[in-house]
């Protein structure tokens, strides 16, 4: 199976919480991963701007593409991010997630958010667990 064949049929097609946010899955291959979201009025905070935890599910689930990618089932087991700028209700934005440093069992992936205007909002770091479970579709 093909990098993206296990991410769309192995995780994407089973991800109601991606799904429901509104994700798209735009490109998939071995340790990488692009998505895309349009934020809604329901996803802001109490100052009119989107919720932390908009941005941070979607860098999350970018890097649990691009970690499972590569054929085994992937975990999180630490990640942070650093929102760098405000975003708001109609804002478009892209996640890209970069393998930084695989070994064995642990992987190391960097996922740059950006909106319409290709200004980066976000920039977050993922640390994965990989299992010895292979994805079979």
């Amino acid at each position: 199976m093909s990098p993206k064949e296990i991410v769309e049929k192995g995780m994407y097609e089973r991800d109601a919480f991606s799904k429901w946010l509104g994700i798209e899955l735009l490109e998939v291959r071995e340790g990488y991963a692009k998505v895309s979201m349009t934020v809604r009025p329901e996803m802001t905070n109490g100052f009119q701007i989107a919720h932390g935890g908009i941005t941070y599910s979607l860098a999350d689930s970018c890097l649990a593409f691009a970690s499972n990618s590569h054929g085994r089932h992937a975990v999180s087991i630490e990640t942070s991010i650093s929102h760098t700028k405000a975003v708001l209700p109609g804002d478009f934005l892209m996640a890209e997630s970069k393998l930084e440093n695989l070994s064995g069992k642990l992987g190391i992936y960097t996922v740059k958010v950006t909106n319409q205007k290709n200004e980066m909002v976000a920039l977050f770091k993922g640390t994965v667990y990989r299992k010895d479970s292979e994805w079979k579709i």
